[in-house]
């Protein structure tokens, strides 16, 4: 007998059919509510630990500049980083070489992606500014 847990396909059946009904790939805090009542009800729903991404209510125009989007386990001792160490293949790492650094700034400098956007107010304006107006060690004097 396995107790109050369900069997960790019928928990995953139960949220894919609530995202698919609201055609969409991550949870709102008000969906999540749909599934699970508590914390303790949504660790309940299988038997191992499993991780699904919620989009955090617009409380801050950060979350909202940044496209906020938050991972979170089933239980509160699970650990992300273990939960993918134990599945490989699931995620990758991407790293940029230090000489590029400069390239990507301006990258995103013209996607509108700067400090501005992202940390709106006056922090992150000056974040900007300042970059802006540092010189790079790329740069040489004529």
């Amino acid at each position: 007998m396995r107790g109050l847990r369900a069997h960790p396909r019928d928990a995953a059946a139960k949220l894919r059919a609530l995202l698919e009904k609201e055609g969409s790939n991550v949870f709102t805090a008000e969906m999540l509510q749909q599934a699970s009542s508590s914390l303790d009800h949504l660790a309940a729903l299988a038997d191992e630990p499993f991780v699904l991404f919620l989009e955090p209510p617009s409380l801050d125009d950060r979350i909202v500049n940044q496209f906020a989007l938050f991972s979170l386990m089933s239980t509160p001792e699970g650990r992300l980083d273990h939960w993918l160490a134990s599945r490989p293949g699931l995620c990758r790492r991407v790293i940029l070489p230090a000489s590029l650094k400069w390239e990507v700034r301006d990258k995103l400098d013209q996607a509108n992606i700067t400090e501005r956007v992202l940390f709106p107010g006056l922090d992150g304006l000056s974040r900007w500014l300042k970059r802006y107006y540092t010189p790079t060690r790329n740069t040489q004097a004529d």
